[in-house]
């Protein structure tokens, strides 16, 4: 019986285990900033609700929410 390919890709990564970019002790942190800048940036764009303030405010108020809900998630246990 020969290996396979993805038997010999198996056996290769056996000695390199998975490192994440941003650690278990970390994801509180990282995930309380971006939902705070995300609520600072929805304040703004609020306050100054226009069509040229969406790519300003709009977006990153998104996307920090976005992420910073999804790692305050995973901070906590609930693995998404």
């Amino acid at each position: 019986m020969s290996a396979t390919p993805l038997h010999d890709l198996w056996e290769a990564s056996a000695s390199q285990p998975f490192q994440p970019t941003v650690g278990k002790d970390a994801q509180l942190q990282i995930g309380f900033t971006l939902l705070f800048l995300g609520l600072i940036f929805a304040g703004l764009f609020g306050l100054n609700n226009s069509l040229k303030n969406v790519p300003l405010y709009g977006i990153p108020a998104s996307l920090a929410f976005g992420f910073g809900a999804v790692y305050m998630i995973c901070a906590v246990g609930v693995y998404v």
